[in-house]
């Protein structure tokens, strides 16, 4: 089977979406452009699970464009798939197996056709694909030149496999260069984040409480764009202390969920862990409460124990299941704990997927151009890709800046200057 999405008739309508995107997108634009005319790619198989958005989409071609023999995509999330730009890439000539609720059985069989279009390049996120071929297919595993990863939850599993001598390629954690953490999880997943939130509900955040499970970059721009809608308290949860101290520096409250489960109006998890609001914090939730997952995989909110306590479940609205409790009171499930961003809305503004999948694309270039002198370790993206991305992105806002003095650089290397 070449290719399985919803209804191919809805290629034109993706094929706008694509365009509004690239007209956004000027960083991988330009790498795509430089890709046709050099096709650094040629002859390369890759395969990709990664959201089936639009932003991906113009990666997709981008890496076709620069040579690849084929494009291979499945979706990382059984919900987030954006059916119209899925049919407009496989007009484009790249295999997509991805349409928007799938069940878990079609979601692993999707991302099965990928691992065995036997690629050289492998592009994750959340690491289901990475995980599929250290298990279901070790000897396809072990022929890759390569993979990426593009975030958090993603990383720790692959660090997980290079711990126990078990990983079987080099990966680049895309996730790591600073050209994606701080702009994609902090100012990408912030708006977003409330993007689905609203786009589900409706509700205004200003005046509500809201709890803000997790203080990584994703949890900073949750929070941060939660007190900029207005919201009266903004609420952090967290179990590192560092970070905990970080949140309070930076002026929002920080208490155990055990307290917060009382006072949150909006609960927005953001942990890549599982069970981080569980039974006891839904029994002390207020009427009317809302629970948002902003973390890759949908254990956040431990639906399971919200199953339990409950005497009845209805889908309310798209996207919010209304669960009544025993004693009365109402919880309110979005995206079925689900990221919200990309169930209940578009995902990340392209402006800052630009930054991300330049790195994405990079990275493949690079694992292609380093086959066989890379070791069998996670890496983090090499410095001089990353301030490549960032100069390309100043450049096409127009934004220029400093650079050093030959004295000044010779300043900074020397050990003899003192005061």
């Amino acid at each position: 089977m070449k290719s399985r999405v919803k209804d191919l008739s809805l290629a034109e309508q993706g094929r706008l979406k694509l365009e509004w995107a690239m007209k956004h997108m000027p960083v991988l634009m330009r790498l795509r452009e430089e890709g046709r005319d050099k096709r650094p790619l040629a002859g390369l198989r890759i395969g990709a699970v990664l959201h089936v958005t639009k932003e991906t989409g113009v990666l997709m071609m981008a890496l076709k464009d620069s040579g690849a023999e084929e494009v291979v995509l499945a979706a990382s999330n059984p919900l987030s798939t954006q059916d119209d730009v899925a049919a407009a890439l496989v007009e484009y000539g790249i295999r997509v197996y991805a349409w928007r609720g799938q069940s878990s059985e079609e979601y692993y069989w999707c991302i099965r056709q990928v691992a065995e279009s036997r690629p050289d390049v492998v592009l994750d996120d959340g690491g289901d694909l990475h995980a599929m071929l250290h298990s279901e297919y070790k000897k396809l595993g072990g022929e890759i030149t390569g993979g990426t990863e593009e975030t958090t939850t993603g990383v720790i599993r692959l660090k997980s496999l290079e711990r126990e001598g078990l990983l079987l390629y080099p990966v680049v954690a895309v996730n790591n260069a600073y050209t994606k953490f701080l702009f994609d999880n902090r100012f990408g997943t912030g708006q977003s984040t409330f993007d689905g939130i609203m786009r589900a509900t409706n509700i205004l955040v200003a005046g509500k409480n809201v709890v803000v499970a997790g203080y990584g970059w994703v949890g900073k721009g949750i929070a941060l764009r939660a007190r900029g809608l207005g919201a009266r308290r903004v609420i952090v949860t967290e179990v590192d202390p560092i970070r905990a101290l970080e949140a309070v520096f930076d002026g929002f409250e920080v208490m155990p969920m055990s307290e917060a489960a009382g006072i949150g109006d909006i609960f927005v998890t953001a942990t890549g862990n599982k069970a981080v609001i569980r039974r006891e914090h839904f029994e002390k939730m207020k009427d009317g409460a809302i629970l948002a997952n902003a973390g890759h995989f949908n254990v956040e909110v431990w639906i399971p124990d919200l199953e339990s306590l409950s005497v009845g479940k209805r889908v309310i609205r798209e996207n919010v299941t209304e669960y009544t409790l025993r004693d009365g009171r109402k919880l309110y499930l979005l995206a079925e704990g689900r990221l919200v961003n990309l169930v209940a809305a578009e995902g990340h503004p392209s402006e800052v997927m630009d930054m991300s999948f330049a790195n994405q694309y990079l990275a493949v270039k690079y694992l292609h151009e380093n086959k066989g002198r890379l070791e069998k370790k996670v890496y983090n993206p090499p410095r001089e890709l990353d301030e490549m991305v960032a100069r390309l992105k100043l450049e096409t806002m127009g934004i220029r800046i400093d650079e050093l003095t030959p004295e000044q650089v010779e300043y900074l290397k020397s050990w003899s200057y003192g005061t």
